[in-house]
C-alpha cells in the first residue's frame, strides 16, 4: 500500500489574509492529507468574489485548513464538523491560539450532522476522506436537505480517477489536478421553480 504523500506534522500555514503566514498544528495521522497551499490558493483566487461575508462549512474539516483559510480572506463565520476526537481537538485549540472567534467545531460523523436540523451555507468544503466512499452520500443531503443557500459554492476534492455522480443541480465551474487529486468547484443552480 502507498503512503499518501503530505508535509511533516506542523508545517501547514495560511495562505492570504488576516491570519496570513500563520502557521496550523498538524497531526501525523493515517489518511489526513491537509489542501496543499497551492490548492488553497487556486482555490480561494476562484471563490475570490465570493467569500466576503460567507458563512462557510468545512465537513470532513481534518486540521481545519479549508475553513480557516476562507475566515482568513473574510468569511463571516465558518462550522467546522470533525468525527476524530483528537483532531477535532486540535483544530479547537489552533482556533482558540488564532483568536479566531468567528467560527464553531462540531465534533461528529459528517453523515449524522447531515442528517439533523439544517441551516443554509454560501460555501461548502466538501473533502471527505479518500479512503470511504463518501462524496455521493454527502453531496445528497447536502442538496435535499437545506443545508445550502440557493446559489451556494461548492467545492469538491477526490482522487483523479474518481466518477461522482453529484446533484445535477450544482454545475462545474472551475477545476484543476494536482498529482493524484481532482479539485473543482461547483455552483448550486437553484432548482427549476416550474418542476
Amino acid at each position: 500500500m502507498q503512503r499518501e504523500k503530505r508535509g511533516p506534522p506542523g508545517k501547514l500555514r495560511i495562505v492570504a489574509g488576516s491570519l496570513r503566514g500563520s502557521r496550523l498544528a498538524v497531526a501525523d495521522q493515517p489518511g489526513l492529507r491537509p489542501t496543499p497551499d497551492r490548492v488553497r490558493e487556486t482555490l480561494f483566487n476562484w471563490l475570490m468574489p465570493a467569500i466576503e461575508g460567507a458563512r462557510c462549512l468545512d465537513l470532513y474539516a481534518g486540521t481545519g485548513a479549508l475553513g480557516i483559510e476562507a475566515i482568513s480572506r473574510g468569511a463571516a463565520a465558518c462550522t467546522f464538523v470533525e468525527s476524530d476526537r483528537a483532531l477535532a481537538r486540535d483544530l479547537g485549540g489552533n482556533l482558540a491560539r488564532l483568536k479566531v472567534e468567528n467560527a464553531r467545531v462540531i465534533e461528529s460523523d459528517a453523515l449524522a450532522m447531515l442528517a439533523g436540523r439544517a441551516e443554509p451555507f454560501d460555501v461548502v468544503f466538501l473533502d471527505p476522506p479518500f479512503g470511504g466512499d463518501l462524496w455521493e452520500a454527502s453531496a445528497e443531503p447536502l442538496e435535499s436537505r437545506g443545508w445550502l443557500a440557493a446559489h451556494a459554492w461548492i467545492y469538491v476534492e477526490a482522487p483523479a480517477d474518481a466518477v461522482l455522480a453529484l446533484p445535477a443541480t450544482w454545475m462545474l465551474h472551475r477545476e484543476g489536478h494536482a498529482g493524484a487529486v481532482r479539485f473543482a468547484l461547483y455552483r448550486r443552480a437553484a432548482a427549476d421553480p416550474v418542476k
